[in-house]
């Protein structure tokens, strides 16, 4: 826990669930990003994998620190690596402490022309390797809601859970994910004044069902927005999320901060 916290000056603990450390934005200042986590009562933060070709260094940013972690996977539109990645491949990053989830996988049709198959197939087989190592998935949906139900059903992705991160999409859709064992993690667009649908949900979701996160360095919150995010600003999404609520922001924390080590059970509390 920060010194702060000992200190009594910061009273809550907050997890960035999904952050990208590796990306050259928030890695030239890793002590910097660090630093202002802590001042913001953000205690600890998984980094996330994206490509086979940048997981190592996803790894190294995880091994750096006590308090943060990472997971192994392939984003669903990544084409960098230029082949598939195979089950028995995820299982072999996955083997590491500090590997605490599969993904990020899913589907993301937005960008995608023609043939999507080739997703779905990779999709499949991040789920599979979830099955087999017992970590919970990391899940991304654009614009493919309906497909990534779908085969999160049919791959029985519910035996280890997980969580839809970075939520954008309808209380039905939030209802259905939550029916498989999935949580809901909120990011910077649920400060967006013209997210009102996304802010309906947000007072819906049971709070045991909740995460908080960054996707930094993405989707910046107010008062930040159109800067490059960081962890530290996973404040602002609580921030929201109690104003919605009618709760404290020491409520949104507690819960959410729980609710996390209580998913990502293979995160050892630093």
């Amino acid at each position: 826990m920060p010194a702060d916290a000992r200190a009594g000056r910061i009273t809550r603990m907050l997890v960035d669930s999904h952050c990208h450390l590796d990306f050259p934005e928030l890695h030239a200042d890793l002590p910097g990003v660090m630093s202002r986590m802590s001042d913001n009562g953000v205690t600890h933060a998984l980094t996330i994998s994206t490509t086979l070709q940048t997981f190592p260094a996803v790894r190294e940013v995880a091994r750096s620190r006590p308090n943060l972690w990472c997971t192994a996977g392939v984003h669903p539109d990544e084409l960098r690596d230029g082949r598939e990645v195979g089950i028995d491949e995820l299982l072999e990053l996955a083997d590491d402490p500090k590997v605490v989830g599969i993904g990020e996988t899913g589907l993301d049709y937005f960008r995608v022309e023609g043939n999507t198959e080739w997703q779905r197939e990779r999709f499949r087989t991040h789920i599979r390797a979830a099955r087999r190592c017992g970590k919970p998935l990391v899940i991304h949906t654009r614009a493919s809601a309906d497909d990534t139900l779908r085969i999160m059903r049919e791959e029985a992705a519910g035996e280890v859970g997980g969580v839809m991160h970075c939520f954008t999409e309808s209380w039905d859709v939030a209802e259905a994910a939550m029916a498989l064992g999935f949580h809901i993690s909120f990011s910077g667009i649920v400060t967006f004044k013209n997210a009102k649908d996304l802010k309906d949900v947000a007072r819906r979701v049971p709070l045991e069902r909740m995460l908080v996160e960054t996707d930094s360095p993405y989707l910046a919150p107010v008062p930040h927005r159109g800067e490059s995010n960081q962890p530290a600003y996973v404040k602002h999404v609580a921030e929201e999320i109690a104003r919605l609520r009618g709760i404290t922001l020491e409520e949104v924390a507690a819960a959410t901060t729980g609710n996390f080590f209580r998913l990502f059970g293979h995160a050892r509390l630093a």
